[in-house]
């Protein structure tokens, strides 16, 4: 008999360890996962080495907008952009300024000392998909202007949410 309540006891306790190993491998692949800041291509929005949540949900259900900073796979490798351009659009960037589809944009995230380093480029028209990135630090990123090229919808895989480490730097990525 206390053979038996032990071999019971035991398959319980695996049922809830597979459970939990299932419940934890969905929540890592299309809810919430991690990732280390590899560069200064988003400084100083993000740094080298800082750990952020990413949410791979948003985008299952919605497309990315213009602002947000996401998560790129491109090429085996993984990237931290912040989109620019959006589907349909054309955009140019001529004596310092931004524009899409010929309107200026102004952007609170870069300063214009970093718009002056930029460089001009395009116009560049962005098909239907496909979305035109760049860091924040854009005269060290490696983005849409040059390497990367345009992104396709299906390489955006996630959303920065969340800086976790280091602990004093905690806050939502903006």
């Amino acid at each position: 008999m206390a053979n038996s309540t032990a071999r019971n006891e035991w398959y319980g306790w695996l049922k809830i360890i597979i459970v939990a190993i299932i419940v934890a491998f969905i929540i890592r692949t299309f809810i919430f996962s991690t990732s280390i800041v590899d560069g200064n291509s988003m400084y100083p929005t993000l740094e080298d080495g800082e750990r952020v949540i990413i949410n791979n949900f948003s985008y299952l259900v919605t497309n990315p907008h213009r602002g947000d900073i996401v998560i790129i796979e491109h090429d085996e490798k993984n990237y931290v952009k912040r989109v620019i351009g959006m589907p349909n659009e054309t955009i140019e960037m001529k004596d310092y300024t931004l524009y899409i589809d010929g309107e200026a944009l102004s952007s609170s995230y870069v300063s214009r000392d970093v718009e002056i380093l930029t460089g001009n480029f395009g116009p560049i028209e962005i098909p239907e998909d496909y979305y035109f990135v760049m860091g924040d630090n854009r005269p060290v990123s490696l983005d849409s202007r040059h390497e990367l090229g345009l992104i396709h919808r299906s390489e955006i895989t996630g959303k920065s949410a969340l800086i976790i480490y280091p602990f004093d730097n905690i806050e939502l990525v903006r």
